[in-house]
This record gives structure tokens, C-alpha cells and sequence, in this order.
């Protein structure tokens, strides 16, 4: 949610790697004009560790049963306008299958979301949950252009970030907010300085035309595709271009591709609402007594004002560091992106009103990408450059200060961080290509769309958008009544069943079906 443009969920998968471990000490046409590109072949070896901008650690363990993870870089136009030009290096993970040769369907890739999240660092964080579908596929997945190391954008260093994100995204004065559109400004000429060359071809249009050439490249027929997050506005567009090559795909977590900037960071405010609606039911509805609140309204009242109590005096973090009302937003958003991270926001919660804001900033720099040794991977440049080339408008003061009011009606709490958030892209160097996404595929082949009810970042209603918007029997929604964002890593096994069917076997749920 600090996600600089709150209209996209950062993913989850890939922040909480880094929050485990610091919590425990652990345009069109059919792609022909690829040229000599989709003759290339991949020179697969065993991967390396993460780079930095991949966010860091060690080199994948190999999957039960032995399988190395093998990593190889495939060779994309950096201009797809200009096909012959220069080229840019696309960063691949995959894991073979594990089953029979024969009754392999071919590589099943995914993206995890962000925009900006590193999917050579993801996939074999989270392997063993794909395990079945690896009977019949390799898994495959990439860091898409401007992302870790395909070509990562890069803005500020390491100590920029930190005070970046330690400024106030919630300004109350007319200093405040020039304080916060100059960071903004700053941020963003930082950028173009440091990569000018790549920020301009870093459209998910581009991503999507990268992905056909990885499914000519890796011989496959068809794309098979697993999106999450910002993985379902990328698989519709690819899905829009290319509607006749998408074979079986699955869209959990789904982005409501109707809406422009402004509508989706509305519909975030309302997303993180419910869900801290539902935190503060569960808390305070088990038999051991809550430790933040009496009742449902008393927690939220006390989270609220202990954040205003943070407004010019805020409290101890990760040394050197201090919680301030923004880190702890962050951090409480962070807990919410999952009902397993609720836990750790009781635990943070209870010690910040002792005056220990540790736990909290460490859920904060968990979504922020940054490691304990101080070190931040490049998902927030990433993040902001591909939202902003994707994202037409360009919003002022003004936008923001007359809409307050309405952000505020839908979340108390994170209605003025998520509309101040919609500066991130005014005096960006590349103009926007549109209002919101077109993924209209008529032609396509079943799309499976997984919406969840209690689904913070990407709300569920635009699951059923997503299914409008893909077109009369394309889109096959299904419904999971759960908590958190995304269904199918929740462990729900009906959500399992249907995914696993269709992926697997090609059978298709019937449109509306339910898990509980």
C-alpha cells in the first residue's frame, strides 16, 4: 500500500519473504516482427543468488526431491516499435516438471504482481506451493522489463529511500505538502537521470509483447499463465493482444482494469478499510481477550489516535530509524495484505503503545523492499515507473485536496495517504498511455478469474469487472469468501480443486461457483 501509485497492490509473495525473515531471523498484432529473436536459445544454468535490486539473499534451494532452479536470460527488442533495435535482457526462473515427459502440457508462467515485483526471486520462495502443477508443467517466471535484473530502473540509492520513506505522505500544512511534492520531484528526476534509457519502454504493453516472445522461445504453442495482483492486468493485456495464443490462464487477486488511478486508489481505501474492519471483528471476537481493544470500534479508535499521537513525535523503530505516522501506516497495511500477518500486527500494535515501533517498521520495510542490512531492492522504482508509464493522468494539489473528503468517507484511516499517494506520477518524465487498461480478448480461451471478498488490495468487486471487461465467454469468475489478498495461496482447497482442474485438466468451473 506504500506502494507509491495505491491503484496497484504490491505483491504479497515477495514481501513476505523479506517480513519472514526479519521477523523470525531468517499495440497490437501477432508479434511476427520478433525477428531473429524467437530463433534464440536459452542458455539455461544453475541460478545465481538475488542481485540487490532483486532483493537480496541467498541462491534458490533446490524443490523436494532435488530439482535445481536454472535461471538464463532471453534477449526482448528494448523498443518494440522498433523490433531490429537495441535489445534488452529478460531475467527467467523455471523448474522442470516433475512428472511424466509425456503428459507435460508445457511451462506454466507466472508473475506475482507489484507492478515491480521480482518473479526470478518469488517463484522458488513459494516452489512448493505449485508443486502439483509442476506435474505437468515447468514453472517458469521473470523479472519483467525494469524489474531486478531486466535492465531494473533505478532512482535514489539506499539512503535517499530511507528518508524518503520516512517523510510525511499525509501533509496538514501548505509546508508539509511542498515538502512532499518536492520529495516526489526529486524522486522522479532521479529516475530519469539514472535510467532515462529504459523508464520509456517499461509499459505492461511491452511486458505483454515480452511474454510471447518467452512463449515462442520456450516452445510452447499456447502461454499457459498464473497472474496475481498486477499479474491479471498484465495476463488481460496480454490476453487483448495476443487472444488467440492464451492457453490456460488463471487471474487471482484481480486487479479492476475500469478504473483510472484515482478510482482504484478509492477502491484500495475501501479494500484496506474492510479488512481492517475484519482484523479488529477477529481480535476482539476470540476467547482470550485482545490485547489493543475491547471492542471492534475501540481498536480502531486507539489505532487512529495513536497514529495522530505520531504527528511530530514519533517513536522508536529499527535504530537508527523512528516509527513515524507514515512507516506505521505502511506497516499496518502491510499486516493486512494477509490474515497470517495479523498476528504480527497485534504483536506490533501492543508494543507501539509501549513505544516500541520495531515490529511495525519491520512490516513497513517489508513492503518497502528493504533488508535489515539497509538494502532496498528496486521494487518501489520499478513500481512507480511501470505505473506511470501505464497511467495517463497526472494529478495536482488540487485534485488531491478536493477529493479528500470523499477518501476520507472510506477510510478513516488510509484515505489521506492513498489520495496524497496519487502525486507519484505529476512531473514524471514519460507520458501515460491510458485512463486504464484494454483487455478486451474476444477469441481468447477461458480465463479463470478468482476474486476474494475480504481482498484489501485488489477489492473483489473488480473480479467481476475483469470478466466484463475480457468479454462474453472468455472471462469464468469464481468466488473465494475469505481474508487477505489473493485466494489460491490461502491453502482453501476448494479454491485448489478448481484452479488445479482447469490448469491440470482443462475443466472449467461453472461461472459463480462459491468456496467458503
Amino acid at each position: 500500500m506504500p506502494n507509491p501509485s495505491p491503484s496497484r497492490a504490491a505483491a504479497l509473495t515477495v514481501t513476505a519473504v523479506l517480513l519472514s525473515c526479519a521477523l523470525t531471523g531468517c499495440g497490437g498484432g501477432s508479434g511476427d516482427g520478433h525477428g531473429n529473436l524467437t530463433a534464440q536459445k536459452l542458455n539455461w544454468q544453475d541460478c545465481p543468488a538475488p542481485s540487490e535490486s532483486e532483493g537480496g539473499g541467498g541462491a534458490p534451494s533446490p524443490l523436494p526431491g532435488g530439482t535445481q532452479w536454472q535461471c538464463a536470460t532471453m534477449k526482448a527488442p528494448l523498443d518494440w516499435a522498433d523490433p531490429k533495435g537495441d535489445t534488452i535482457g529478460i531475467a527467467l526462473i523455471r523448474a522442470r516438471t516433475s512428472g511424466d515427459p509425456a503428459r507435460r502440457i508445457g511451462s506454466l508462467v507466472f508473475n506475482f504482481g507489484g507492478p515491480g515485483g521480482s518473479g526470478v526471486t518469488t517463484l522458488p520462495a513459494f516452489g512448493g506451493d505449485y508443486a502439483k502443477l509442476r506435474t505437468r508443467y515447468d514453472l517458469v517466471s521473470f523479472d519483467p522489463r525494469g524489474v531486478g535484473r531486466s535492465d531494473g530502473v533505478k532512482c535514489e540509492d539506499d539512503t535517499q529511500l530511507d528518508a524518503y520513506f520516512q517523510q510525511d505522505a499525509i501533509p496538514d500544512d501548505a509546508a508539509q505538502r511542498k515538502a512532499l511534492v518536492d520529495n516526489t520531484k526529486a524522486f522522479n528526476a532521479a529516475c530519469e537521470k539514472n535510467s532515462g534509457r529504459t523508464i520509456p519502454h517499461v509499459r505492461t504493453t511491452d511486458a505483454a509483447r515480452d511474454m510471447d516472445l518467452m512463449r515462442k522461445v520456450l516452445g510452447d504453442d499456447k502461454l499457459h499463465y498464473f497472474g496475481i495482483s498486477y499479474g491479471t492486468e498484465l495476463g488481460g493485456v496480454y490476453a487483448h493482444l495476443f487472444p488467440k495464443n492464451v492457453g490456460r490462464a488463471v487471474f487471482d487477486g484481480v486487479v479492476d482494469p475500469t478504473q483510472d488511478p484515482e478510482q482504484g486508489a478509492l477502491g484500495q481505501a475501501r479494500g484496506f478499510q474492510l479488512a481492517l474492519d475484519n482484523f479488529a471483528e477477529d481480535c476482539t471476537s476470540k476467547k482470550d481477550p485482545c490485547p489493543i481493544g475491547d471492542t471492534p470500534k475501540d481498536v480502531k479508535d486507539r489505532i487512529g489516535t495513536f497514529l495522530e499521537s505520531l504527528e511530530g513525535k514519533p517513536i522508536p523503530g529499527v535504530f537508527p530509524r523512528e516509527l513515524t505516522r507514515t512507516a506505521a501506516t505502511n506497516g499496518i497495511a502491510q499486516a493486512l495484505y494477509s490474515k497470517d500477518f495479523w498476528e504480527y500486527l497485534t504483536e506490533g500494535l501492543e508494543q507501539a503503545y509501549s513505544g516500541d515501533g520495531k515490529v511495525l517498521m519491520l512490516l513497513s520495510d517489508s513492503l518497502n523492499g528493504r533488508t535489515e542490512d539497509g538494502q532496498y531492492s528496486n521494487l518501489t522504482a520499478a513500481n512507480v515507473s511501470i505505473n506511470c508509464a501505464d497511467e495517463k493522468p497526472r494529478y495536482t494539489v488540487a485534485d488531491v485536496e478536493a477529493r479528500l473528503p470523499e477518501f476520507r468517507a472510506a477510510s478513516p484511516l488510509f484515505g489521506d495517504y492513498l489520495a496524497w499517494g496519487m502525486l507519484s506520477c505529476t512531473d514524471w518524465a514519460v507520458p501515460g498511455a491510458a485512463d486504464h487498461p484494454d483487455v478486451g480478448a474476444a477469441g481468447s480461451a477461458p480465463i479463470l478469474v478468482v476474486g476474494n471478498t475480504g481482498d484489501p488490495a485488489t477489492p473483489y468487486e473488480g473480479a467481476k469487472k475483469m470478466v466484463e471487461a475480457l468479454g462474453k465467454g472468455v472471462g469464468v469468475e469464481l468466488t473465494y469468501k475469505g481474508q487477505g489478498h489473493g485466494a489460491y495461496d490461502s491453502g482453501n482447497k476448494c479454491v485448489h480443486n478448481a484452479v488445479d482442474g482447469y490448469l491440470l485438466n482443462g475443466t472449467v468451473p461453472p461461472a459463480g461457483t462459491v468456496c467458503t
